[in-house]
């Protein structure tokens, strides 16, 4: 197989949950064509996480085989809100917060993509102009039985939760970035498979050829539920290098390969064979997990940091050695629980706040992740370190 077709299946297939329509995007890739591929991205925190860099990766893949990027940011769908992957409705965003968090995207975005090649737009250009005429054709489109037949928001109806109608308007407003940005193909996770069906709707009613659709899947964060900035459990782009390793270093060892395919590029091959060694133990996860923290943070801090971040962690977590900046805790630890204790060393507002930390595992005992907010510290805990969030570490 020439080697265009193999980058080509290694396209479609590393990461991919599912391609619409996949023989007819293949066919387009290997005749040569070049395609406008569509990424659009809510500016709903200041800070992008691994698992939108999942499809920033797909997007520089396409890129190099030579097809234009489209970048949208949703300054508009954005105040809006997307509830695709929510269990609860979004609240409305303030176009001052929008503003703000989308200050460094352009940077952040430049991690991974040559923006020098690539258009970035912001969809309120576009959304802005559309009067109620224009929502009303669009939203003849779609019945209220296809919206609430989702599985998020048949289980908040089902659960007696409110749906905003608002929340019905968010795939059409994103399904018309398409028509505007003329899009070939559209490139998001698996929650948003109604809102990418919608792009190619609508399309078809502007008389339009629809965009084809490559959904990545959706990584877990460090505490082992999906990653959302919501969470609390994730691992950002601009995160410091030692802070970024060390949170590749935290997650659950059952989801290492999903981050070698979705957060790195080393060949599948290579990963292939890390994930049968550690079948048979002749790899321990923990070598592995390395190797992967090195892989993620070379790729957006550079060898030398790497590097620098892996002696880190060996030196302060493996060897279990207490890290410069630990300082000796000033308040009497015998007979506190962990949250007490955190609240008199003023690591945490109060002990609701304490437990919050704790349980979104942002606590750390000797490298040890701490999910029991209960625990009563007595004369065995004497000399461990407790890591608060990144930076914050006290000898007990």
């Amino acid at each position: 197989m020439p080697e265009s077709g193999k980058q080509i299946d290694d396209l479609l297939s590393r990461g991919v949950a599912e391609v619409i329509d996949r023989e007819h995007l293949k066919k387009r890739l290997l005749s040569g064509e070049k395609l406008r591929i569509k990424f659009g991205i809510d500016p709903t925190s200041p800070s992008i996480h691994l698992g939108r860099a999942v499809v920033l990766l797909k997007l520089r893949d396409f890129q190099e085989l030579g097809h234009t990027i489209v970048l949208i940011v949703g300054d508009f769908t954005g105040v809006i809100g997307d509830t695709s992957d929510k269990e609860s409705e979004r609240p409305m965003l303030s176009e001052d917060t929008i503003e703000k968090n989308m200050k460094t995207y352009t940077q952040q975005l430049a991690a991974l993509i040559d923006l020098s090649k690539a258009e970035i737009h912001y969809n309120s250009t576009w959304l802005e102009k559309l009067g109620y005429e224009d929502i009303g054709k669009q939203a003849n489109l779609f019945s209220l039985a296809e919206f609430i037949a989702r599985e998020n928001i048949k289980k908040r109806l089902d659960g007696g939760k409110r749906v905003s109608l608002r929340e019905v308007l968010y795939p059409l407003m994103q399904g018309f970035d398409s028509i505007a940005v003329n899009a070939d193909v559209e490139l998001g996770g698996t929650d948003q498979r109604f809102n990418l069906l919608a792009g190619r709707r609508l399309q078809e009613a502007h008389g339009e050829k629809p965009q084809d659709i490559l959904m990545t899947n959706l990584i877990l964060g460090t505490d082992g539920r999906k990653m959302s900035s919501s969470y609390g459990n994730t691992i950002n782009l601009f995160d410091a290098s030692n802070d970024m390793f060390g949170k590749v270093m935290s997650i659950p060892d059952e989801q290492i390969v999903a981050y070698l395919i979705h957060c790195t590029r080393l060949p599948v091959k290579t990963v292939t064979k890390v994930k049968t060694d550690m079948q048979k133990g002749t790899l321990n996860p923990r070598d592995a997990k390395i190797r992967l923290a090195k892989e993620i943070v070379t790729l957006y801090h550079g060898d030398k940091k790497a590097g620098e971040a892996e002696q880190y962690f060996i030196e302060t977590f493996s060897k279990k050695q207490i890290p410069e900046d630990a300082r000796p805790s000033q308040a009497p630890s015998l007979g506190l629980t962990l949250a007490e204790f955190m609240v008199a060393e003023g690591l945490a507002k109060s002990k609701t706040d304490a437990r919050r930390k704790i349980e979104q595992g942002g606590v750390e005992l000797d490298g040890q992740k701490i999910t029991d907010w209960q625990i009563t510290l007595d004369g065995s805990y004497a000399g461990k370190v407790l890591k608060v969030g990144k930076k914050d570490f006290v000898k007990i």
